[in-house]
């Protein structure tokens, strides 16, 4: 059995890398069924795929939980709504 005592595992904690593995394995289901997923030229002036805006959307959900805590403090309800936002702005404008 893999010892997993070292991190505090929490129902959030392992919600957010469920999240996570899920995204990435749709993500990779829909590029199975539907490949190519063309690049196209994002406001940041790159041109990203799919998986480029998944990436990037994670990341920025990293990051604007990160803020959240260094400035407002818990709970993370807001952190939550802003990194839905961020998600549905990526995957339309990005």
């Amino acid at each position: 059995m893999i010892d997993l005592s070292w991190m505090a595992w929490t129902w959030p904690t392992a919600a957010f890398f469920i999240a996570v593995a899920t995204s990435i394995v749709s993500m990779g289901v829909w590029e199975k069924f539907s490949p190519g997923g063309n690049p196209r030229r994002c406001i940041f002036g790159i041109d990203t795929t799919r998986g480029d805006r998944l990436f990037i959307s994670w990341l920025g959900t990293g990051f604007i939980n990160l803020g959240w805590l260094a400035f407002v403090g818990t709970p993370l309800w807001g952190a939550l709504a802003l990194a839905i936002g961020w998600f549905v702005f990526v995957f339309r404008k990005v």
